[in-house]
């Protein structure tokens, strides 16, 4: 939503170097977040970052290695992103609202486009599809224990090479899949 909220550019030019590093190292999970930080902080000293091709070429310049076939700034771009977006936290958030509005029998398939994504989700569909730990000396059967509100469908869904060929973007997609049962959901 650009009409609320810091835009990217607003934001590398104010946050200090230890929180430029922390998203990109913990959104990013880029192993060169310092580096990229720092070098942030000392170009904008000099001049604004306030195009993407200028962020890509600073990161370019700092990543010292490159995994194949992807964008030095492709973590940095997608660390701005996720933070500045609030993407994480709106998965968390909106998780528990479907799951509350699905009918017993309504599945619920979400695609995570990245693994910060993707852990959050398989996360909530385990805790949700197992029952609450009970403490060793509890006496109960598990046929007597109230169902959980989700059951896994099948294993998380990976495109194939043809489906990556066609749509490159679709290479770090994840489909995962759970159905509502009759348990309560306490969400």
């Amino acid at each position: 939503d650009s009409t609320r909220g810091l835009s990217a550019a607003e934001w590398l030019a104010a946050a200090e170097e230890q929180e430029i590093h922390e998203v990109i190292k913990n959104y990013g999970e880029e192993r060169f977040s310092r580096q990229i930080a720092r070098a942030i902080v000392s170009q904008r000293a000099e001049a604004p970052i306030d195009t993407t091709r200028k962020l890509a070429q600073l990161v370019a310049q700092n990543v010292r290695t490159r995994e194949r076939g992807q964008d030095p700034a492709t973590r940095t771009f997608q660390a701005v992103r996720i933070f500045i977006n609030r993407e994480l936290e709106e998965v968390k958030e909106v998780l528990p609202q479907v799951v509350g509005r699905l009918n017993e029998g309504g599945r619920l398939a979400v695609i995570a486009f990245h693994s910060l994504e993707d852990r959050i989700v398989k996360q909530f569909v385990k805790q949700h599809s197992q029952h609450a730990p009970l403490p060793k000396w509890a006496a109960v059967r598990e046929a007597d224990l109230p169902q959980p509100p989700l059951k896994a469908v099948g294993k998380a869904l990976k495109p194939s090479e043809s489906e990556v060929q066609a749509n490159p973007r679709a290479r770090s997609a994840v489909l995962r899949v759970a159905e509502r049962s009759s348990g309560v959901f306490e969400g």
